[in-house]
């Protein structure tokens, strides 16, 4: 998609980087990913063991109530990650329907928003010690 709004890293490079730095924080990553919405809801609704998520919804940002719920639903806490900045983006883009109930939202540095936003995770579960 779109390298110049998006990046050029793979979402395989994207997921090894992430598993990397995850050993780093002293976390282990379970990545998943799927272009079908009922998929990521039934995932999201069996994830016991996961602490945490990591997510970027791409076009459900703006248009998925059913996400958000299932996000809200588990009691667990995420981070919105996005590619490009929203803000800079077609007006329907600009609104995210995650980042009113996320811990917070990294988005615009490319790749390296999921590295930013693990490590935003990482400084969440470990209660938020600075």
């Amino acid at each position: 998609r779109e390298p110049e709004i998006y990046g050029h890293w793979s979402l395989e490079e994207i997921d090894q980087s992430l598993k990397h730095l995850a050993v780093e924080l002293g976390l282990s990553l379970d990545a998943y990913q799927s272009n079908h919405e009922g998929e990521l809801i039934d995932r999201i609704q069996e994830s016991e063991h996961i602490d945490a998520f990591l997510v970027n919804a791409g076009g459900l940002t703006h248009s998925s109530v059913s996400l958000r719920d299932a996000l809200t639903g588990t009691g667990k806490p995420f981070v919105e990650v996005h590619c490009s900045n929203l803000a800079a983006r077609e007006g329907f883009r600009q609104r995210s329907l995650l980042a009113p109930v996320a811990v917070g939202t990294v988005q615009g540095f490319g790749p390296e928003s999921y590295r930013l936003g693990l490590r935003a995770l990482a400084f969440e579960l470990g209660g938020r010690k600075d």
